[in-house]
């Protein structure tokens, strides 16, 4: 099949999300200039540049309480600093309890029952036990075509490793079994690595 987007589609679900997988998820936690701290995941998010280390991610919706976009925007434009938690497998319950449209003065780290610590690099939380943390410094928000589409990009200020998932040296994916988004409500797991070497490589 073939279809204009402005058109439609006519399936029974937008099938859109279901193309662009698996997509990594960005568990994003902020603190408000109030003090109040939030966790949300998002799906359309990634590493975007090396040296230095940066990356983005996008809000695609809006709530009542916060006008054009979602709490974890509107504590990113009040602070400029913003953490991403890498999601794990294990989890993916939380995960999922904290993607709710909650009022902003609920805080999703006790609304889920999640730890949290405070970053070094930045005045933010992180969720204590994630994988991986990237510490990050607002570089620039980008307004895209849409109602409520807003991209976040942010430099990487600070890196944290739990150590059970180093092997060696190297991050070992499968000592914490990433979490990916699929399409519509469903989500997939790391389980399986393999190595291609590029062309040249000895």
């Amino acid at each position: 099949m073939f279809y204009r987007p402005e058109e439609g589609h006519g399936l029974p679900h937008n099938p859109y999300n279901a193309i662009i997988t698996p997509r990594p998820i960005g568990w994003i936690s902020t603190r408000g200039a109030d003090g109040s701290d939030n966790l949300a995941p998002y799906s359309f998010f990634n590493g975007v540049a090396y040296d230095p280390p940066q990356v983005v991610f996008s809000s695609t919706s809006a709530k009542a309480d916060r006008g054009d976009t979602k709490d974890t925007v509107a504590n990113i434009r009040a602070t400029r600093v913003f953490a991403v938690n890498i999601v794990e497998y294990a989890a993916r319950d939380a995960m999922n309890r904290t993607s709710g449209l909650w009022s902003k003065e609920t805080d999703e780290f006790i609304d889920a029952g999640i730890e949290k610590a405070e970053c070094t690099t930045i005045p933010c939380p992180y969720v204590a036990d994630a994988p991986a943390v990237l510490e990050c410094t607002l570089t620039q928000i980008v307004r895209l075509p849409g109602a409520a589409n807003i991209a976040v990009f942010g430099q990487v200020t600070g890196i944290r490793l739990r150590d059970d998932i180093l092997v060696d040296g190297l991050i070992d994916p499968l000592r914490y079994i990433p979490l990916a988004r699929m399409g519509y409500r469903d989500y997939t797991a790391v389980r399986e690595v393999f190595t291609l070497k590029r062309p040249g490589e000895g």
